[in-house]
Formats: C-alpha cells, structure tokens, sequence
C-alpha cells in the first residue's frame, strides 16, 4: 500500500506514505547540499532542534547552523562521501535562541536530479531537549501541514529520493493508518524485525512486534501506546518496552507515535524507534559501577573517620601512647605547632611512629576537616615524581592513558606528608622546592600553572643536616622544611612506656583477631624492656601479634630475636676484676632479682628458670648451692 486515499469536503487529498514518514519522523532530519552549503530540505523536528523556522534554515548557509570549523565539517562530508557514510558527536549547532546545543549527527550520501547531497540526522545530547522537541513537534502538527508543501513538491518529484532518505536513516520508522495497518516500513525497521518489507505491509504490526510484555504477559492492543496516538492524537512514547522479532527473540527498544493529523481529523501515525540494547548494556555496566563506587567511597570515608577517631590521649592524640618524659614533650611540641601552619619536620629511627605524629599535627590543626594525604617518598621511581607528585595529562608521556591528579592537589586545603623526605633525588629536590616555595606547579604534559594551599609535614630517618654538608640535600631545602623540628624517640629512649605499648597492642590486635583477654607474665615485661628493639615499636607490635597467634591459652609466648635480646644493663667499669666470693655473691643477686620478679615461681611458664634462659634442674641446684631462699 504505496499511498493513502483521504477525502474530505468532496477535495481528493493523495498523501504518500513515505512523505508522512518524513514530515511527522520524531527524528531531526535535514538534506544537506555541501557544495551548495546550505540545507535543501528538512523535517518538522529539524526545525524544531535548530530553533530556526523553515524558511530561516533553507537560507541561511548550513556552517552559520552547525556552529562548526569549516574544515572539520568539510572533512566530516568528504568521509560521508567517500565511505558512505559518517557519524560524529562533535557537532555545536547554534540555534536560533542564541543557545548553543551539542549534537550527534550521522550522515549517509544520496544522489538526486545529478546532485550528491547528504541525509543527516540529528540528535540533541540532552533527554531533556529531545522531549521538548517531540512536544513541539506534536504542537506544530495540530497547527496543520500548509507549512511543509515545499517539502512535497522537493520528493514528489522523484520518489526515489524519497526511499533514499527513510532509507539512510539508521533507526526503524513505520507508519500506520487509522485502523493500525502498516502504510509504509523502512529497511531499518524491517531488518530489525527479521520481516521483509513486503511482508509487513497491509498488517496489524502491533500483533506482529509488540503483543507481549517482557515477561510474556499479552499487551492488548486497547493498551499499546503506539494505537493510542491515533485515538487520542497526542504523542505516546514508550521507554521500558520490548519489541519482538520474527524468530521469537526480544529485543529493547525505545519509540515515539507521533499522530498524523489534517484538517482536524487523525489519520494515522508514525513510529520511529531504536534498539537500545547496547545502550541498556552500558547503562547496567554503569549502574554496577557506580555501586562499586559509592561502596569503595563509603569504605573509604569509614577509614578516614576511623583514622581521624583515632589520634588521640589526654590531648586527643589516642595512637601516641605513653607517658614518657620524650612522649609529653612530643605532646606538648604538637599542641603548640598543630594549629599554626609551620612545616615540620619530624626526624627519628624507623618504625618509632614518625606517621602517627604528622596524623595528629594534622588532626590539631585548623585543616583537619581536610585531606591528609601520604606520599612515600622512598618508593616514588625519578621519572615518576613528577606525575606522582603534580599530576599528568593524558598522552604526556608512554603509558599515560588518562589525566591523573597529582598528590599536591589531592592534599590542597589539606596537610601533604612526605615520609623518608631524604630518599628523593638530588635532581628533584629543585622541583619540589620550587612548589614548597610558589605554591605552584604545573601537570607534566599542561603548560597551565595550578596553584595550591598545602601544609607540609615531612619526616626522614637520616641526619640531614649531614646530608647537606655531603651535598645529598639541598640547603636551601633543608631549611623550607626544617620549620619546627620534632624528634621520634626511638623506644630505647622511652624503656618506661613499653609496658603500655605492649598492653595497648594486646587489645588492639587481640580484638582484630578475636582473641581477647591475652596477657603477659611480669618476667615477659621484663624481657621485653630489656630488649633493645632495633626495629622500635614496628618491631615490638609485631612480635605482639605473633605471640598471639601463636599462644594456646590466655598466657602470650612472647618470642624474642636472639641477638640484641640481651637485658639491658648500665655498663660496667673497665677492666674490673672481681674475687670469686663477689662472683658467688652477684650470682645470688641476680637469682634473688629473678625470683622477685617473678613473684616467687621458679618453674613453668613466666617461671624464673624460663627469664634467666635456664633448665629448671639447674635453677633448682644453683638455688641449693648457693643457699639462695626464694
């Protein structure tokens, strides 16, 4: 059924079908003359995207519309051309608002009366604007069809190029008549339905695609949307609809059914539609996405106010724990510095708690609503500081795959720690200075300068001032950072605290591991303050927690390195020469000190036998020997 007979008022009004596909197409479709550059026909919504009347976009030249480099829509229809067809996302149309509107277009040539011209169809970037322009469209056709006669007598006169223009359009168009019979199905329409378009002609194509729900529930047609445009001529879109192929299959799909309508009475309708399937993949992809997102940024900000929680005692400063003399003077060294916004450095052994301290500055200063951002210094590779320190722009160098903030900004408004400060580059320092000094930088790859407001606190376990005299550190470097200087005893220098650490460290991991109510015997406390912990309190939380593990009951087995496990003693005078009465004499003292320790237990766990190293059998016989009473 090539044409549609409407009579009214004794007027025959012939109407082809494929005029009222393109006229009432939900789509924005133009024909483009590019060696002409102007548009030798559009549709109703063309205009209606464009924000131009008809006359003004059969004008005026098509690159004043498409807001568009020449050379860049020169090369865009020299591809359509050359290949057949084209598509880009790229397009700034101006419209006649004044408002400037992002767009895709997809482009497909055409032949007519010897001209090559170009079919392009247009699509606003936003959902919002596209159902304005259905709206409107809806509005200009109740107005009536006097307007768009030229666009008959353009395709009236070849219908050829009629078939070509429905033809390029990638998405399915058909129209119906009063009754819901198929009057015209473009090739789009009919591929995606696996019928020819022979086939579909003349039939009821609701009972042929849309008869059932997603879930095989009948979809009577007194319910489709699709027939309802002709009942009630308003515009009927469907979003969450599945259509359904010739071989049983479903498919996804998105369509508008825009009424047909002259002289006031409804004769038929035209569908246009698309299959959203990958559309509905990518957006289901995006949605787990965003979910992983929104739980990784929940876990995260958790962490952050299990962290900022954390540091604190007395003063609020929880992980800093002790009671020291060097402890009080840290204390009192952070509330004095924490609210200013001095750089410190803090310098000490590793593994004394050199991070704890820069968390709780920062959780004393008027930044801690802001990041603390931590870079390790020492595991920066030197063609990587840069980018991990001020960030890159994709493609500035192999491997840079995306824009990466660096750690500065990250940190901006906030506190950035620069821990093991004495492990970066001689030939880097000048560059880390400089953002020290300015305030500014640049992203490798961007000549734009950023500039940020950073606190620096930066530790380091080498004697840098010896690094300087060395020239391994520049002076100038040195003394940016070296503001207010901190010392990290190492626990050597805080004997008097380990009790606490240990006790805390009991609790602590114990409750991650879910071993609660551990303890230690006094002859293990004093082991452990009789060590000399090289490792400092890294080490003594690790052999905490490996006492734990290892443990059967509610007594730790503390383990302890041989070397360096010596208990600490003062250092005896030199050369000193003692009798054999003075030996028997300070074997006595050190058996007494041991039974008092213990409280008396010679033998077993926490025993004496077991805090000097002995067999019990031994103890027994030098406690006999030397009359020693427990």
């Amino acid at each position: 059924m090539d044409e549609l007979d409407y009579i009214s008022g004794g007027t025959q009004l012939v109407y082809s079908a494929r005029h009222m596909a393109f006229e009432h197409c939900s789509e924005a479709i133009v024909v483009l003359n590019p060696q002409a550059d102007r548009f030798e026909d559009l549709n109703v919504a063309a205009s209606h995207l464009l924000g131009y009347t008809r006359l003004e976009l059969l004008t005026l030249p098509a690159t004043e519309i498409l807001g568009h480099p020449l050379p860049d829509l020169v090369a865009f229809t020299q591809s359509a051309m050359e290949h057949g067809s084209a598509w880009s996302d790229r397009f700034t149309c101006r419209r006649g608002d004044g408002e400037y509107l992002q767009v895709e277009v997809s482009a497909i040539p055409i032949a007519f009366k010897g001209r090559p011209l170009l079919v392009l169809t247009l699509r606003g970037h936003r959902r919002e604007r596209f159902h304005q322009d259905n709206a409107q469209t809806e509005q200009a056709m109740r107005g009536g069809l006097i307007e768009w006669r030229d666009v008959f007598k353009l395709f009236q006169e070849n219908e050829r190029g009629n078939q070509l223009l429905l033809s390029a359009v990638g998405d399915g168009i058909y129209s119906i008549d009063s009754q819901g019979l198929a009057t015209f199905v473009n090739p789009a329409a009919a591929r995606m339905f696996g019928w020819s378009v022979e086939e579909m002609l003349g039939k009821n194509v609701h009972l042929m695609h849309h008869h059932s729900h997603t879930d095989g529930r009948p979809y009577s047609v007194e319910d489709c949307p699709i027939y309802q445009a002709v009942r009630d001529g308003r515009v009927h879109e469907g979003r969450q609809e599945v259509f359904w192929r010739r071989d049983g299959s479903a498919f996804p799909v998105e369509f508008t059914s825009t009424p047909v309508i002259v002289d006031d009475g409804i004769i038929g309708a035209v569908v246009v539609f698309r299959d959203i399937t990958e559309r509905r993949n990518t957006e289901l992809q995006l949605q787990k996405a965003l979910a992983e997102l929104r739980a990784l940024k929940e876990r995260l900000e958790e962490q952050n106010a299990y962290l900022q929680e954390e540091i604190s005692t007395e003063h609020q400063y929880r992980d800093i724990v002790g009671r020291s003399a060097p402890i009080m003077k840290i204390i009192h060294q952070i509330d004095v510095v924490g609210p200013t916004d001095a750089n410190v450095l803090i310098h000490g052994e590793s593994g004394t708690g050199k991070e704890l301290i820069a968390r709780a500055i920062h959780q004393a200063s008027q930044r801690r609503d802001h990041p603390l951002i931590r870079v390790n210094c020492a595991a920066v590779p030197a063609e990587l500081f840069e980018s991990e320190f001020f960030g890159h722009l994709r493609g500035a160098f192999t491997g840079a795959v995306r824009d990466r903030i660096g750690r500065f900004e990250l940190a901006d408004g906030g506190t950035l720690f620069l821990d093991e400060i004495g492990e970066i580059p001689l030939e880097l320092q000048s560059k880390l200075l400089r953002v020290l000094q300015e305030g500014q930088f640049e992203r490798v790859g961007e000549e734009r300068t950023r500039s940020v407001n950073v606190r620096i606190i930066a530790a380091t376990n080498r004697d840098l001032r010896a690094e300087v005299a060395a020239r391994r550190f520049r002076e100038d470097l040195f003394f940016r950072l070296n503001v207010f200087p901190i010392h990290s005893p190492s626990l050597r220098e805080r004997r008097s605290d380990i009790p606490l650490l240990a006790v805390h460290f009991i609790e602590q991991i114990g409750a991650r591991l879910k071993l609660p109510g551990r303890r230690l015997s006094k002859g293990d406390m004093a082991r452990l303050q009789g060590y000399d912990w090289p490792g400092n309190i890294r080490e003594l939380q690790n052999v905490i927690e490996r006492a734990l593990i290892t443990s059967r009951g509610k007594e730790l087995n503390i383990d302890l390195p041989v070397i360096g496990a010596q208990v600490h003693q003062e250092p005896a005078e030199p050369r000193r020469i003692l009798t054999e009465a003075q030996l028997r004499e300070l074997e006595r003292d050190n058996l007494r000190a041991a039974l008092e320790a213990c409280g008396g237990k010679q033998f077993g766990k926490g025993g004496a036998a077991e805090l000097l190293g002995i067999k019990p059998t031994t103890l027994a016989s030098r406690l006999k020997k030397l009359s020693v009473v427990s």
